[in-house]
């Protein structure tokens, strides 16, 4: 019995040295490179589509490279950002009638979970806060690569492109036609292409 005792705590202590020497593959962090990134959005106005585009947006990406379900991602754009090259417009979105960047500074995303589909594509799902309002959603993400750029910085890029309904997160200013509908469509088209460095080592 004493021997059956000794061995097993034997192999506990090498299993406990073998964990300690080779301990369980960290994520690698990168984080969003504004400069080669974007956040765009159109939305129907009358009988056409307006873009526009957040220039104030960053955020941090955790890849397991080995196990992409246990990556993550936290995003975030700065609504006072609202860019639609028309100085007037944009000064109307960003008051309460649209983003009301006073009170609502921020647009964020928080993954929960990572699905993938293929090796390319994933279902990234988590909480996407807009005007105060917190949903869940699923993002369909597209992988680019990765890649070493010619100063040694390793790259990963990624795009989405998704609909949402602005009403759903309490954004309701319109107004009415006098042939009939609205000047403003409710869907709003978004796509987010990052590209993300990976960061060095400490």
């Amino acid at each position: 019995m004493l021997r059956i005792v000794r061995q097993t705590f034997a192999v506990l202590i090498t299993a406990v040295f073998l964990t300690a020497a080779h301990p369980a593959a960290a994520a690698d962090s990168y984080e969003v490179d504004k400069s080669h990134s974007e956040a765009t959005f159109r939305v129907r106005h009358l009988v056409s589509k307006v873009s526009g585009r957040f220039n104030d947006f960053g955020g941090t990406i955790e890849i397991e490279a080995d196990t992409p379900a246990s990556s993550s991602v936290a995003f975030e754009i700065q609504t006072g950002s609202i860019d639609t090259a028309h100085a007037d417009r944009d000064k109307h979105l960003r008051s309460p009638d649209f983003f009301d960047v006073e009170k609502f500074p921020k647009i964020t995303f928080v993954s929960s979970k990572v699905v993938p589909k293929s090796e390319n594509q994933f279902d990234v799902v988590g909480t996407l806060t807009l005007h105060g309002v917190s949903k869940e959603v699923t993002l369909p993400v597209s992988f680019g690569g990765f890649a070493t750029d010619p100063w040694g910085n390793e790259r990963a890029g990624f795009e989405v492109e998704f609909t949402l309904d602005r009403k759903d997160y309490g954004i309701v200013w319109n107004q009415a036609l006098d042939a009939g509908g609205f000047i403003l469509g409710d869907e709003v088209a978004i796509r987010i292409a990052i590209e993300a460095t990976k960061k060095k080592a400490e």
